[in-house]
């Protein structure tokens, strides 16, 4: 009897369908990832041998390089060391930990908060917790790949829907109440590629009809939109509405990590249960002295202030875009009717290959920008996700808005 031959494990990795686009882009210098970043983050950084205005990065309020948060980074690693070498339930919390839980739950507005090593960990560790088979989870088709990745470890039936399609959420809560578990809506606040803003409002409105609870990423929204900076939910005014949130560092908090808040006996149980906070090494000092800072600063008058200027950045770089005819996603409605924006200033473009030849063009003209193709974006829908930060000036945006005009020409892009 003839043994069949074993399959290669590795020949996806070989034969990919992407491999000769790969191929393609790496020889002629195309790649538009992992690029080298050769010092500070900042409005203006030193990547790849010469200075580039970076319009691509997550540093919303541009703390990453503040004196303050510096030194207590330095402060906490010279405290504790280069790491805790332990996970938060043995010897891995300090109280820098408990410190930054309380204020993180004084900012949110809720009884707890538990701070997990990455955002990435918080969504997968939440989700894969609270859910199990027999629950439903309703997701968002444009929730962030930790949201469907931590739905898919809890093994809980899943009803997406159409991304900001309210009409397909209401159905899909229909059909979700006759299904026998418990059930739980996840929404981004802000959502990472387009920029565009949910509206927790109607989510919330629509759950609460249904029974069902809702749960916020609020990954970009954090420091970002509210009067206190804490996101999407208290943009709308439904904060006490919201059953969990979720927040990272490493956006607007300028280090890394990220926390759930909610219930006090939710949190409790997610310290006890959830893997991904259980199973991982707590952040390294320096990450936790970062973010207390920097969450403090961010709460202060000095926030606000922050926060100004990061939106009339946003608002400037819109304009300035969609006035050279590039097609520009628009902010979407906040609950008075005026635009609310968002530091994420999307440039559609549409074929991959189009997207990728403008990225080079700018980068080779000295302006970093992200590029998001499929399966980041719809097919067809590839676009070039530029970011602001409160600490670009006008020159900054000016210059980089001059090289987008040239890069176009350049690139054979059209608008």
């Amino acid at each position: 009897m003839t043994t069949p031959a074993a399959t290669d494990l590795f020949a996806k990795a070989r034969g990919h369908e992407r491999l000769d686009q790969l191929a393609a882009a790496r020889e002629h210098d195309l790649l538009p990832y992992f690029r080298l970043l050769e010092g500070e983050a900042g409005p203006v950084v030193a990547m790849e041998g010469r200075e580039r205005i970076m319009l691509g990065s997550n540093n919303y309020l541009g703390l990453t390089r503040d004196p303050r948060v510096k030194r207590a980074a330095a402060d906490a690693l010279e405290h504790y060391g280069t790491a805790l070498t332990g996970s938060r339930l043995l010897n891995g919390t300090v109280p820098l930990h408990s410190e930054l839980e309380r204020e993180i739950a004084e900012w949110m507005g809720t009884d707890d908060a538990l701070v997990f090593t990455t955002g990435y960990q918080a969504n997968v560790g939440c989700l894969s917790t609270l859910l199990e088979p027999g629950d439903t989870v309703i997701c968002d088709s444009g929730d962030h790949a930790s949201i469907l990745d931590g739905v898919a470890m809890s093994r809980a039936r899943v009803r997406p829907f159409r991304h900001n399609r309210l009409d397909k959420l209401e159905t899909m809560l229909e059909r979700a109440s006759g299904d026998g578990g418990g059930v739980l809506c996840v929404v981004d606040g802000v959502f990472s590629m387009e920029g565009d803003v949910c509206d927790v409002a109607r989510v919330a409105e629509l759950c609460r009809a249904q029974g069902a609870r809702l749960m916020v990423d609020e990954a970009h929204g954090v420091g970002v939109l509210g009067e206190r900076g804490a996101g999407a939910c208290e943009a709308f005014g439904v904060e006490d509405e919201v059953d969990l949130r979720m927040g990272t560092f490493s956006k607007s908090i300028a280090s890394c990590g990220g926390f759930i808040a909610g219930p006090a006996d939710v949190i409790d149980f997610l310290r006890v249960q959830a893997r991904a906070f259980l199973f991982t090494a707590a952040a390294v000092p320096a990450a936790i002295g970062a973010a207390l800072e920097a969450l403090r600063i961010c709460r202060s008058d000095e926030g606000g202030e922050l926060r100004a200027r990061l939106l009339d950045n946003a608002r400037y770089l819109h304009r300035g875009l969609s006035e050279l005819g590039f097609d520009v996603v628009e902010p979407t409605p906040g609950p008075d009717g005026e635009p609310l924006l968002t530091p994420i200033v999307p440039v559609v473009v549409g074929d991959d290959w189009q997207a990728v030849l403008l990225w080079k063009a700018l980068y080779d003209a000295g302006v970093y920008t992200n590029v998001a193709l499929y399966p980041a974006v719809p097919r067809g829908g590839a676009l070039l996700r530029t970011s602001v930060m409160a600490t670009h000036e006008p020159e900054h945006l000016d210059r980089a808005l001059a090289v987008f005009e040239q890069a176009r020409e350049d690139s054979g892009s059209g608008s």
